[in-house]
């Protein structure tokens, strides 16, 4: 009586390369003649057969953040010198919306610093997303007004 439980294994003999031309593996083995494949240790990185490489396929990133935070930043001197163009009204609040339909600030600018370089001559009221501590005290000096959007 067999056991019919226990299945039967074929087990297939490893090909001895370099043992004579009769195994079929002989002389070369199997790695034709001259060139780099032929040498030991050699494998071509990334070639995939002609076809386009993965590191082609796929976009370049470099030092370009994917997630930048895209902050517009204008002095004090730049807001003064639109005011005395008549580019901006000093009565009103003067806000990212307002500095973008004036065409200041790029439309891709999400948020916006307010730098303190420059003199001012005229008292307004700004609202920024950031604000430095000598563009404040600038603006307070001279009478005008400084808010700070809070950031979620």
């Amino acid at each position: 009586m067999t056991n019919l439980n226990n299945t039967t294994q074929v087990k297939i003999k490893k090909i001895r390369v370099g043992r004579g031309i009769g195994s079929g593996k002989g002389k070369t083995s199997g790695r034709g003649v001259k060139g780099q494949k032929s040498r030991s240790g050699v494998a071509i990185k990334s070639f995939e057969g002609g076809q386009m490489p993965l590191y082609r396929r796929l976009p370049k990133r470099g030092f370009n953040p994917i997630k930048k935070n895209k902050i517009a930043k204008i002095n004090l001197k730049v807001i003064q010198s639109f005011i005395n163009e008549k580019k901006l009204s000093s009565e009103s609040l003067i806000g990212l919306e307002v500095l973008k339909k004036a065409k200041i600030i790029k439309k891709k600018f999400e948020k916006f610093k307010l730098l303190g370089e420059g003199e001012l001559k005229s008292k307004f009221s700004i609202e920024a997303d950031y604000a430095s501590k000598s563009a404040v005290e600038k603006l307070q000096k001279i009478g005008g007004k400084v808010t700070i959007k809070k950031i979620k």
